[in-house]
Order: structure tokens, then sequence, then C-alpha cells
């Protein structure tokens, strides 16, 4: 796990540059980031064929879902930087939304796909992409927390 962790510390930092850049600079790194991610996943989900082939289908359609998540979040995060100096409450609320919105269409996402891994090769495999995809989850929504500043603080004291 420890090797799991310095790869998303990693990845992570190199993402929050990247998010500075232009879209097609963002895809080239959500590739890259899956690949390394997914190398990692083989390393840890152990199947069979015709289960591997399975699992490995629904895995690219999840990660496929999961890249426009993270656009979507680049975006509101460009969002949030663009608006923090002039937030008031009607835009506070709005990003505010947004965020929850965001965060539970990830959460329902790996639910999702938990649901059709384990009925499709079984309850072992889905815990495992469950608990992979949570870490990875709750690793970038930290990196994110920490890079960025929260709300009122930096206004003038």
């Amino acid at each position: 796990m420890k090797k799991l962790f310095v790869f998303v510390v990693s990845m992570l930092a190199f993402g929050y540059i990247q998010a500075q850049s232009n879209i097609e600079e963002v895809k080239v790194f959500q590739n890259l980031f899956g690949a390394e991610k997914k190398a990692l996943v083989a390393d840890f989900i152990k199947l069979q064929s015709p289960a591997k082939e399975t699992f490995w289908t629904l895995y690219d359609e999840y990660e496929a879902e999961r890249k426009e998540l993270g656009l979507n979040r680049l975006d509101l995060l460009t969002k949030y930087a663009e608006n923090y100096a002039t937030l008031d409450d009607a835009k506070t609320d709005e990003i505010m939304k947004e965020m929850i919105t965001l965060a539970s269409k990830h959460d329902k996402l790996i639910v999702t796909y938990y649901n059709k891994i384990h009925k499709a090769v079984g309850a072992k495999p889905a815990a495992q992409f469950y608990q992979m995809e949570g870490y990875f989850l709750s690793a970038i929504r930290v990196s994110i927390m920490e890079e960025i500043p929260f709300i009122g603080e930096l206004d003038d004291k």
C-alpha cells in the first residue's frame, strides 16, 4: 500500500501543475495517470480468464466516465479560483452545490461499477475495486483541499 500511496501523491502533485494548463494537456495527463493506475489495479486485483476480460471491459468503461468527472472537477476548480476574491453568498452557494453534486457523482459512479463488477465477476474483485477507487478518490480530494484556500481564508482580517 505504501507504493500505492507514493504513486498517488506524485500523480496528484503533477496533476495540480497540469490543471493549470490547457485541456489537451490535461487529457494527456489523464491517459498517463490512467495507465499507471491501471497497472496498480492489475497488481492488486488478480483474475483468471474470462473474468479477467470482463473486469477490464467494465474497468475501462468506468475510467472513461471517471475522466469526464475529472474534467468537470477541473472546470469547477477553475471557476472557484476565478471567483475566489469576489465570492458573495450567492456565488459561494452556487459553487458549493456544484462541489456537492460532483462529489456525489464520483461516489455514485464507484458504487455503480462495484455493483456491475460484483454481478459480473464476484464480490472479492468488486470489493477490491471499491477499496482502490475509494483510496484514489480520497487521496485526490485531500490533495485538492490542501492546495486551495478555504473560503474566506485569504480575506483581510
